[in-house]
């Protein structure tokens, strides 16, 4: 587990998926997301059964220090060989959106890479529009590298992404 002051990091449980579906579902969440399918119950057990089995990922609930789940982190396509990963991230409770809870949990999920796998680069991608995520990735370190144009198909429209990284030297000068 992963300790910041107002939240943690615990692997992602079986008995987190019913609230994983629910935000799934919500429109107002994945609109920032990659993917907008309907999910089911049953969808998101094959999902978690296949995520134990994936030494590539690793998925962390997102609780507040009082146990309540409010969102999801993760990093895939974990590359040990060259040492680097993909990041993702989503609060899912509506109500604590730009309170500082997902820029804690990127934080912590940095140190999870950095310091508990040893990665050398972490990125990502976000939405060219999503300006809580821009802010929340550069309040947390993350530089941007470049534009990838009409990345995804969403909403009847193509949407540029933005590529941010952060690369552990920038990590742990940071922490000093």
């Amino acid at each position: 587990m992963y300790q910041g002051t107002r939240v943690r990091l615990r692997p992602l449980e079986k008995k987190h998926l019913p609230k994983c579906v629910e935000w799934l579902n919500d429109p107002e969440v994945t609109e920032t997301l990659s993917f907008s399918e309907p999910i089911s119950m049953e969808g998101e057990q094959r999902w978690y059964e296949n995520l134990l089995r994936d030494k590539s990922s690793k998925i962390y609930a997102i609780e507040t220090v009082k146990g309540e789940h409010i969102g999801n982190v993760g990093l895939s396509d974990i590359d040990l060989h060259n040492r680097k990963a993909e990041f993702g991230i989503f609060i899912g409770e509506k109500n604590l959106w730009g309170k500082g809870y997902g820029t804690e949990a990127v934080l912590l999920g940095l140190r999870l890479a950095f310091e508990g796998l040893n990665l050398n680069k972490v990125y990502l991608r976000t939405f060219m529009n999503n300006e809580r995520a821009k802010k929340c990735y550069e309040k947390a370190g993350f530089v941007k590298e470049g534009v990838l144009r009409q990345d995804n198909f969403k909403n009847g429209k193509y949407i540029d992404s933005l590529v941010y990284s952060v690369l552990a030297e920038e990590y742990f000068r940071g922490k000093k």
